[in-house]
């Protein structure tokens, strides 16, 4: 391998940590943030923010004559990013309070923010060196390469910046062909004949085609293998000896005779990918921890023999470690001494200790497979097997302890969340000649910003949408309910009420639910159904973690299925591969996996007529356009989840019926046309793969 040279060598030095670029990424943070808040609430999922905000940043910040502005665009994206990190593991987790017969508070979930945040950022710095550094070539960082590219390319102009462009122009064709017009399925699917619980399916997603190509053939093939033992062995396994079942098989409510496949997947074989995902993140630390440990007992040595930590060389300099320490030691205290989280020492330790492992582990699957198909949900179950498992060996079970295992799960989902981002945006920096430790302080001011939007902006929306009705009968709760639950404001009188939920096992006589009682009189004023969870508002992670924290809390969870994916990961590394990006792909849907396979494919193909070397490193002519597919076809799909603002948003479609004027063609319904645009993505990338001089 070529010894790897930045794009800006360590003895220039241009404008970096400016308070423009500061203020401008701080901004796009919060934007970003809020729409990924909403998105993640209504659909369970968000759209990484690096790469539209990488291109926003050449558009807003010009550089002067003679000087290079390239690492102050870094910065922008660096800062912004945060939001989207933060603003679906807070989307994920936090709002699991209201299914666990908690309140929503908008002082809890931003403080579970900040601090969930600031710990992934200071995770993520002693990783930096063997992640970034030691495993270059290794891990890709799909979508921090393709930021590097983007930015290169807006700096030198030229046929570099042309080719960014004209992939952005066609992923934004194709994503507002989708998603704003109404011309082409968001998702193709088809039943195998003759195979019971088979599917074949794809989203039409040109960045996650883009994604691929930058991954490779190898590790996307990886990844759909994952997939595609779950839709070829796993659900049909479960359809043809569930089916001649005549009552539910738990943890399903209903028939497996009546499920679809989808069904099937979601009710049994996500806890199998669950599993999968767990033990093959277990095998990554278990690799990882040699080096990570000669590098921490490195800069620790430094540290005492009165030496420092830090490097004169600028583009290796570091936050020092005993900052690391100190800020690490201040989280876990404020933790723990904060009355508003009502968290144990043991909690508190909790969180120092699983955040770290769990970010190696969210930081490794960033760099094989991209933030995108990173399984944040599955990581955070294992978070939440892992502390209610701690909990049940130390005499802590039953419902009491269901908001603590949360609030531990909920921190260390966001720091993990931001862990993967960091070590994107620092693969960024890394390929650029970045200084780490100022692209450290923009991720703490990043997540500092971000993390108001984000909490103000979940607690708005579930008040938007809660709603309160008088009860039809009087109802007087017991004096013990009374005193055992929370406080809470009415949305409709302003009044402070006790937040009483009534779960069906507590053997009363009135049906499950929310209650608004008077504390003084004990009766019941308000009927409340909170706006997450009900109508628009589904959360359906969150809604997750809650079943997951009240099946280990109370033994309920599915251990079986669990198991299996555990076996799964074991089985795939005897055979000698690295388990954890087919388990990514047993978790995931075999229509998300789909087209950052068929992306590989086309990488695959490019190498052998171009005669390249397989998933080279550096291989600049299709990664430019790729990156720019991913850049267009991303923004454009913040600007279509934004179209559920409007009144008038078809919540069925998720499409505005006065934009998606394509719907009425017969094509637009018809999974031949989706195939069709699929090739043409697929050509378009080819074409954009030759190299400059073949034409």
């Amino acid at each position: 391998m070529a010894e790897f040279r930045p794009h800006i060598g360590p003895e220039e030095a241009p404008p970096e940590l400016s308070a423009r670029a500061l203020v401008l990424g701080a901004v796009l943070g919060i934007v970003f943030g809020a729409a990924s808040t909403y998105l993640a609430l209504r659909v369970g999922l968000t759209v990484s923010a690096s790469v539209p905000i990488a291109v926003l940043a050449i558009w807003a910040i010009r550089s002067k004559p003679g000087q290079r502005a390239i690492l102050e665009h870094n910065i922008v994206q660096t800062t912004g990013s945060a939001g989207e990190s933060v603003a679906a593991a807070v989307v994920f987790s936090v709002p699991a309070l209201i299914f666990l017969g908690w309140p929503l508070e908008v002082g809890l979930t931003t403080l579970i923010a900040i601090t969930g945040g600031c710990l992934g950022v200071l995770m993520m710095v002693p990783l930096r060196r063997y992640l970034i550094v030691k495993e270059h070539g290794v891990l890709r960082y799909p979508e921090g390469k393709a930021c590097a590219e983007i930015l290169k390319a807006g700096e030198k102009g030229g046929t570099s910046a042309k080719k960014v462009f004209i992939g952005l122009g066609f992923g934004a064709a194709f994503k507002s062909l989708q998603a704003v017009f109404g011309g082409v399925k968001g998702s193709l699917a088809a039943a195998v004949p003759g195979f019971r619980g088979a599917e074949v399916a794809c989203d039409v997603a040109p960045e996650l085609m883009g994604v691929g190509y930058i991954i490779g053939w190898r590790t996307s093939l990886m990844m759909v293998a994952g997939s595609l033992l779950a839709s070829f062995v796993l659900i049909p396994s479960i359809v043809v000896f569930g089916s001649g079942l005549s009552a539910p098989l738990a943890p399903a409510t209903t028939l497996i005779s009546a499920m679809s496949p989808g069904e099937v997947w979601s009710n049994y074989v996500k806890h199998i990918g669950a599993g999968a995902v767990a033990a093959g993140g277990v095998f990554a630390l278990a690799r990882a921890l040699p080096s990570i440990w000669t590098s921490l007992a490195a800069s620790v040595g430094a540290l005492r023999g009165g030496g420092s930590a830090q490097s004169t060389v600028r583009t290796e300099r570091d936050t020092p470690v005993a900052v690391l320490v100190v800020g690490a030691l201040a989280i876990v205290a404020f933790i723990w001494l904060v009355p508003a989280f009502e968290m144990t020492l043991l909690g508190a330790v909790l969180i120092l200790f699983l955040g770290f492992l769990f970010s190696v582990v969210s930081s490794r699957i960033t760099g094989e497979v991209g933030s995108s198909s990173c399984p944040l949900s599955g990581m955070t179950i294992g978070v939440l097997m892992a502390t209610c498992g701690i909990f049940l060996l130390t005499g802590r079970e039953g419902s009491e302890y269901a908001r603590l295992a949360l609030i531990v799960g909920a921190v260390v989902c966001i720091a993990i969340s931001n862990a993967g981002t960091c070590s994107q945006d620092l693969k960024t920096g890394y390929l650029l000649g970045a200084t780490p430790v100022k692209q450290q302080g923009a991720l703490l001011v990043g997540v500092i910003t971000s993390v108001l939007a984000v909490g103000w902006t979940t607690w708005l929306l579930n008040r938007a949408e809660t709603t309160e009705v008088r009860p039809p009968n009087p109802i007087v709760l017991a004096q013990e309910f009374i005193e055992r639950s929370p406080v809470t404001q009415s949305v409709v009188d302003g009044k402070t009420y006790a937040f009483v939920s009534v779960r069906p096992d507590d053997g009363l006589q009135i049906a499950p639910g929310t209650y608004l009682a008077d504390p003084a009189t004990r009766e019941v004023a308000w009927l409340r159904e909170d706006g997450i969870g009900a109508g628009r508002l589904q959360a359906p992670q969150a809604k997750l973690m809650a079943t997951v924290i009240d099946g280990l809390l109370n033994h309920r969870l599915p251990w079986d299925l669990i198991l299996i994916g555990v076996a799964i990961a074991v089985f795939v590394e005897l055979l000698g591969f690295r388990s954890l990006t087919f388990a990514v792909g047993v978790y995931l849907p075999l229509a998300s996996t789909m087209p950052v396979f068929l992306g590989g494919v086309v990488r695959w193909i490019a190498d052998r007529r171009f005669r390249r070397e397989p998933d080279a490193e550096d291989e600049p002519e299709g990664t430019l356009w790729c990156s720019g597919l991913i850049a267009g076809a991303s923004i454009l799909g913040i600007l279509a989840a934004m179209q559920s603002f409007l009144p008038g948003f078809d919540t069925d479609t998720y499409l505005h019926p006065s934009l998606a004027f394509l719907s009425a063609l017969p094509t637009s319904s018809t999974d031949w046309f989706g195939v069709v645009v699929l090739v043409a993505i697929g050509l378009l990338m080819f074409r954009g793969a030759r190299p400059s001089r073949a034409g």
